[in-house]
Formats: C-alpha cells, sequence, structure tokens
C-alpha cells in the first residue's frame, strides 16, 4: 500500500509545490497516511481545508481501503 500511497502523493505535489507549500508521507497506519505539509502548506490557514479536500479526497479515489489522512509535526 505503500508505493500506492506514494504513486498518489506524486501526482498531487505539483499543485501544492505551485503555491510554494509540499507534502511528505510519514506512515500508513490501519488505513490512516500520516503527512507532513512543508513550506507554505505548513501555516498556511487553509491547510487543513487542503489536507481534508484536496489530498484525502484524492487519494481515496486512488486507493478506496485508506481511511483518512492526518497531517503530523
Amino acid at each position: 500500500m505503500r508505493e500506492k500511497v506514494e504513486d498518489a502523493i506524486k501526482k498531487i505535489k505539483p499543485f501544492l509545490q505551485r503555491d510554494g507549500g509540499d507534502i511528505e508521507l510519514v506512515d500508513i497506519v490501519d488505513g490512516v497516511v500520516k503527512v507532513r505539509l512543508r513550506g507554505a502548506c505548513s501555516s498556511c490557514p487553509m491547510s487543513q481545508i487542503t489536507l481534508k479536500q484536496g489530498v484525502e479526497r484524492a487519494l481515496k479515489e486512488d486507493i478506496p481501503e485508506i481511511v483518512k489522512v492526518e497531517a503530523v509535526d
């Protein structure tokens, strides 16, 4: 599953990087994907919306086994 998640994140990265942000896969535990938001995303007040409506939605579309996506420090 890790490889699938990494591939899906590669598709999302350019959109975040275009706005000065980035994303890094930290871990996957029982269908919960843990990511670290970097750059502009780490301090953006809209980062939780980006995480849930953008990243989580895209990952769940590609990988239905994902339960949710969480940001970690």
